[in-house]
């Protein structure tokens, strides 16, 4: 879970430094055009330097966190170098503020779904998942599209890499030393993940950037489910006929819900009815609905 909070530490991040080059964000009106700037460039350059240090994590083991924020660092400081030097000495101040908000409220509203998210691991939510498809013998064929129907419709709620991770334990413990049915699996799990997070706020970064910034109400990203359905099972289709048409092992793992478990799913759905009720009706952030 820790490797899963930096990732999203990261990503977030990311959200410092798009418009940083021409600092957009200046409440004030006037900004400079750094497009062909040298600072322009060293932002560029300085950016790609450290996103491929993020993909390259599995062979430095830094965490993607540290990259991405020294990057932004560095960026804003010759951001306002420059505007300092121009005599604007308040505008790229309000461009970081203004883009620091906007992180915040998306850290913010991921902590409280985070929060919920590890409440159903503890109370083994995600066992007890796992354990009712052992014991009921799907054969793979029947597992590969049940855990990539239930990644493609618990990723709208629990965002897709949430999913995807607790799906893919879920295929490693059921798979066992098949490694075939694993590996196609997991593919169709995150294909699955991915589709699913896209026609809901809630499914992804990116989605629930847009919702917050109202560029794209709640109910317009239902118009994407028919594409998502498509975009998940066109590939899966493709995969079924190289899945192995045989059974796993029988198993009676047992892995009994503790008490609470429901009422803490129960809750998790209320706070996004609330998020959304928040957003929709009066007008106010989500992230306040989260917190509430």
């Amino acid at each position: 879970m820790n490797r899963f909070l930096s990732t999203i530490v990261s990503t977030l991040a990311l959200v410092l430094l798009p418009g940083l080059a021409v600092a957009s964000s200046s409440t004030s009106g006037e900004t400079l055009n750094l497009t062909n700037h040298a600072v322009g460039y060293a932002a560029l350059a300085i950016f790609a330097v450290a996103y491929l240090l993020v993909m390259a994590e599995e062979f430095t083991h830094l965490r993607k966190s540290k990259p991405v924020i020294l990057a932004a660092g560095i960026i804003w400081a010759l951001i306002g170098y420059v505007y300092v030097s121009h005599g604007m000495t308040h505008e790229a101040e309000a461009a970081v503020r203004h883009n620091l908000l906007e992180y915040a409220e998306l850290m913010l509203f991921l902590l409280v779904a985070m929060t919920y998210i590890n409440a159903m691991a503890e109370r083994q939510v995600f066992d007890a998942l796992r354990a009712w498809l052992i014991n009921k013998g799907f054969g793979f064929r029947a597992l590969f599209w049940i855990t990539g129907i239930l990644a493609f419709f618990i990723s709208p709620v629990a965002d897709n890499l949430t999913t995807a991770l607790l799906m893919a334990a879920v295929v490693m413990a059921v798979g066992g030393d098949n490694q075939r049915f694993v590996v196609l699996a997991l593919i169709n799990i995150v294909v699955a993940a991915n589709a699913g997070g896209a026609f809901s706020p809630f499914g992804d970064i990116t989605t629930l950037m847009v919702w917050q910034k109202g560029i794209v109400d709640f109910w317009g990203f239902f118009a994407l489910f028919i594409p998502a359905v498509v975009n998940f099972v066109v590939p899966a289709a493709i995969m079924h006929f190289a899945i192995p048409d045989e059974k796993p092992t029988a198993s009676s793992e047992e892995a009994p819900m503790k008490r609470g478990a429901l009422v803490i799913v129960g809750l998790f759905l209320l706070t996004i009815v609330t998020a959304v009720s928040y957003h929709n009706f009066l007008h106010l952030p989500p992230v306040i609905g989260m917190l509430t």
